[in-house]
């Protein structure tokens, strides 16, 4: 499945045949080398005895079965940005993550992760990241996607995104009254009836 848009970017899930292009994109980048996506993937306890090969090998070894894993975004056929997205269940950790409960009941995939290449910072592309993650999951009959992002000025997870971002895709805040953590989401579902 390939997502296209208006901009000098082209959006293609990580699938067994684009291995080498998330392998490409890592070995690049160090910051999301040494955690490969998998800090909510794994449980606490898993990542902690988890080296950084063993991550790499974990998200290389998801994508290789077909599982959903994320979106590249490529410029001039270079893999240059990330977005993490697959179905919530299949995140030990954010499923466990007390700051971050589940809301209901239904099926949820969860945005937890982007990463940008410097070069390509500052020109709307974790927008349009997010965009085809929300494309991805809607191909794959997902009706809800959600997302847990925080504010620019917050000392960690800034790789979760921005609210203002996740506003821009269309996603809508549902925080709970009292939860610090934030929950935005895209309704997929509300878009067919």
């Amino acid at each position: 499945m390939e997502i296209q848009d208006a901009s000098p970017f082209q959006f293609h899930p990580v699938s067994p045949q684009r291995l080498p292009d998330l392998a490409a994109f890592s070995q690049c980048r160090g910051k999301f080398r040494y955690c490969s996506c998998m800090r909510w993937r794994m449980t606490s306890a898993e990542f902690r005895r988890s080296g950084k090969e063993q991550r790499i090998a974990a998200l290389e070894t998801l994508a290789r079965t077909g599982a959903p894993v994320g979106i590249l975004a490529y410029h001039q056929d270079e893999p240059v940005a990330w977005c993490s997205i697959a179905p919530r269940e299949s995140h030990a950790a954010l499923e466990r993550y007390r700051a971050l409960p589940r809301l209901d009941d239904a099926a949820v995939w969860a945005v937890t992760c982007f990463f940008v290449d410097r070069r390509f910072r500052r020109q709307g592309l974790t927008c349009a990241l997010l965009k085809a993650a929300v494309d991805y999951a809607r191909s794959h009959n997902a009706a809800i996607v959600e997302g847990y992002p925080v504010d620019p000025d917050s000392p960690s997870y800034t790789y979760m995104g921005t609210p203002e971002t996740f506003r821009r895709a269309g996603f809508t805040d549902v925080t709970p009254a009292g939860q610090a953590r934030r929950v935005m989401r895209f309704n997929i579902a509300a878009e067919i009836g």
